[in-house]
């Protein structure tokens, strides 16, 4: 009976939030789901025929040169910080990758929508025509990320925890994380 944001707070601080929580933190997560907007010179990097997983790899990477403010992970405000941009702005670097492959503008997330509905409008909107948010469709998309969330401690979730055991910033362990999760014998989650 959860929703996403709320199965994040749960794997971060080991409970399910209160209603108090909870609006505090879905609070956090929207105003951190902008990205800088100079991320976009470094998409234009790429080839636009690049694989969406190199690209993401590169970007998750990158933020740690734009985000250089929340990289300790001795400091656990810092890596509060970081935990809170990497869920906000993860779903916002899909779609700019997705929409740089298509063509087409980069669409800015809107703070009155729910998680799953805001990367749905990122991914289908357009500047000539809005995304028109199901209920049903968003509901379903929500559930699938809980699902991949609740999926214990696969060869990606591995490859985070080895990478971050070096000392190495948020930013960089979860990019490692990206790279892993594109091979093939991770099972296609990508």
């Amino acid at each position: 009976r959860c929703d996403y944001l709320e199965v994040c707070y749960l794997l971060l601080y080991g409970e399910l939030p209160t209603v108090q929580q909870k609006t505090k933190f879905v609070d956090v997560v929207t105003h951190h789901t902008m990205v800088n907007e100079q991320m976009q010179f470094f998409m234009r990097g790429f080839r636009r025929d690049a694989h969406p997983m190199a690209v993401l790899t590169g970007m998750v990477g990158a933020m740690s040169a734009f985000y250089p403010d929340s990289i300790n992970l001795d400091d656990a405000h810092q890596r509060d910080i970081s935990a809170h941009r990497l869920i906000a702005k993860m779903p916002t670097l899909i779609a700019m990758a997705y929409k740089y492959s298509v063509g087409q503008p980069y669409v800015y997330p809107r703070n009155e929508l729910s998680y799953a509905a805001n990367f749905m409008r990122m991914m289908f909107a357009t500047p000539c025509e809005d995304y028109s948010v199901n209920d049903v469709l968003v509901r379903a998309l929500d559930r699938i990320f809980i699902l991949h969330a609740d999926h214990e401690q696969n060869a990606s979730t591995s490859t985070v925890r080895l990478c971050a055991s070096s000392g190495t910033n948020p930013f960089a362990a979860i990019a490692a994380g990206v790279a892993c999760l594109w091979g093939p014998a991770h099972g296609g989650a990508n």
